[in-house]
């Protein structure tokens, strides 16, 4: 059995998610909710960037971590490819990240315009504009084709077909948490079943969750 206490306690990975970034919002001088988004392009090749998570989803071994952005940008072609991802929380004032590994869907359209309805008006305006990831000839372009964008969409534009959230369901979540001389806390949550679920090295038997997860401590 893993000896979780404290700040790892509880049987469900996305409650002590919610947890922490709600410890994060507090003491994050800026943007508590950035993550590092990781995906893949059709040669292999690895790419990260910053996105805002927008919401923790559900409970148990149903959750899952929400963010929007262009289907027609970099991320958004190479999930719609591979239907996978993964991303890393840091927060440097608590000394914790999270990381997490999924699968990837697009979430409904009532959601997503929902969530789209309540952007400043100019970020709405901006989401019809911007041809993210696409070569652009310079600021001045951009800026000419919002002012054309927002004469054409007035103060109501509805949401570009292009744009919308994704849903990340995990299939493995990892809590860490910094120790002294770099003896860090890990803990690794395992979806039984999944792919990943006997991935990497680890001694003595899991614990199982009332949540239906597979829960082991990592060396750091």
């Amino acid at each position: 059995m893993s000896d979780r206490s404290g700040i790892f306690a509880g049987d469900d990975p996305f409650a002590i998610a919610r947890s922490w970034l709600a410890e994060a919002e507090k003491t994050e001088p800026n943007d508590a909710t950035a993550m590092a988004l990781a995906t893949v392009d059709a040669a292999g090749m690895p790419d990260v960037r910053m996105v805002l998570l927008k919401d923790i989803e559900g409970a148990g071994a149903d959750g899952s971590f929400v963010f929007y952005t262009n289907f027609e940008s970099a991320k958004g072609v190479e999930i719609e490819a591979t239907g996978v991802a993964a991303f890393v929380m840091h927060w440097k004032s608590l000394r914790r990240q999270i990381r997490v590994r999924g699968h990837v869907t697009r979430v409904e359209p009532e959601l997503a315009d929902a969530y789209y309805a309540s952007r400043p008006l100019q970020s709405r305006i901006g989401a019809w504009a911007s041809r993210q990831s696409r070569p652009l000839a310079s600021r001045g372009a951009l800026m000419a084709e919002v002012a054309r964008q927002g004469i054409n969409l007035g103060l109501h534009p509805p949401r570009p077909p292009h744009w919308g959230g994704y849903r990340i369901r995990p299939v493995q979540i990892e809590f860490w948490a910094d120790g002294a001389f770099r003896l860090h806390d890990r803990f690794r949550w395992t979806k039984p079943g999944s792919e990943n679920e006997n991935s990497g090295l680890q001694e003595g038997a899991p614990e199982f969750t009332q949540s239906l997860w597979q829960v082991c401590r990592l060396s750091p």
